[in-house]
């Protein structure tokens, strides 16, 4: 098997270990196992072991995360936000034990590197999202505004799994926008930037 398949494999497995269990459940027998191949195979192109893994795993999950905040510039910016959300909900409800042990932090896999990885995704999905909002010099309230409910995203993600995802995907979806919606029209209050923005997106 070429090189580059191989490595692409084992991530693969990698990637799904850490999805369905906390990344200090998972081993590289584990890791190994799942690709089908052996443990020196693992260390081959992973010398560093689990942590080396993990780290290219996480970057790999962050990629997918981040894409799912790309949107074509068609429709409303509450449409794209709609359809964003959709995707956003479904990985988590994928990968939701890597999810949780990933926002919640505090797991021995947990380094300056991985935490760096993680908050580059929440600063990526709020570019993504001005992009939505059509806004290319963003006010510091309106980017204060999405970074927050990024953050509360996150926060009502983790709730949501605790709670056996419930209310349903879609249901859920909804409130987020409508909580958009809210977050930036209190922004909008005493900020004629985001105003602008707040009435384009109402309208």
């Amino acid at each position: 098997m070429p090189v580059e398949e191989r490595r692409r494999q084992l991530l693969d497995a990698a990637l799904d270990r850490f999805g369905h269990r906390s990344p200090e459940d998972v081993s590289v027998d584990d890791i190994a196992r799942a690709a089908g191949a052996s443990r020196p195979l693992v260390y081959r192109y992973f010398p560093g072991g689990r942590q080396q893994i993990y780290e290219a795993a996480l970057r790999s999950a962050a990629e997918q995360l981040l894409a799912c905040f790309v949107e074509p510039p068609t429709g409303t910016p509450a449409g794209r936000l709609s359809n964003v959300l959709d995707r956003y909900l479904a990985f988590v409800a994928e990968h939701d034990a890597g999810f949780s042990a990933l926002v919640r932090g505090g797991c021995v896999t947990e380094t300056s590197r991985t935490s760096a990885i993680i908050d580059g995704v929440r600063r990526g999905a709020a570019e993504q999202v001005l992009v939505h909002l059509e806004e290319t010099a963003p006010s510091l309230r309106l980017r204060m505004a999405v970074r927050s409910w990024i953050a509360a995203v996150e926060a009502v993600s983790l709730i949501w799994l605790d709670e056996g995802r419930t209310p349903p995907a879609q249901e859920l979806r909804g409130w987020l926008v409508n909580q958009f919606v809210a977050v930036i029209t209190a922004a909008a209050a005493d900020d004629p930037a985001t105003a602008e923005v707040a009435a384009r997106l109402v309208g």
